[in-house]
């Protein structure tokens, strides 16, 4: 369960940083288990343990993320779990600890009040 929120929150994060862009030189040096950023579809890789292999498949023009488990011994891929994440990005903060964002920009912008 752990290895399965941690792969969906790595997957998240690269969409979000293709969200924003990377330079290209940052592409040459994507790691081995990760496609280089481009408008394709990406996967990462993560071991999983317990003789499993996480996939997270994630297609950045639609912002639609799956994430695949691989049993080693025997190759069988199972599909986990598919997600659009266009809505969870427009989220400004969510399951954070005091203070929120919205509590510190309020700190620093007297305009801005906390809601």
């Amino acid at each position: 369960m752990r290895a399965a929120v941690l792969g969906m929150l790595v997957g998240l994060g690269v969409l979000v940083a293709l969200t924003f862009g990377f330079p290209e030189a940052s592409a040459q040096r994507a790691a081995p288990d990760r496609a280089a950023p481009s408008s394709d579809l990406m996967a990462l890789s993560f071991d999983a343990g317990d003789g499993r292999q996480q996939l997270t498949v994630i297609d950045p023009r639609s912002r639609v993320m799956a994430v695949y488990h691989v049993d080693r011994a025997t190759g069988a891929l199972t599909l986990k779990s598919v997600r659009n994440v266009y809505w969870d990005l427009q989220i400004e903060d969510f399951n954070s600890a005091n203070p929120t964002p919205r509590e510190i920009r309020a700190l620093t912008d007297p305009r801005t009040e906390p809601r």
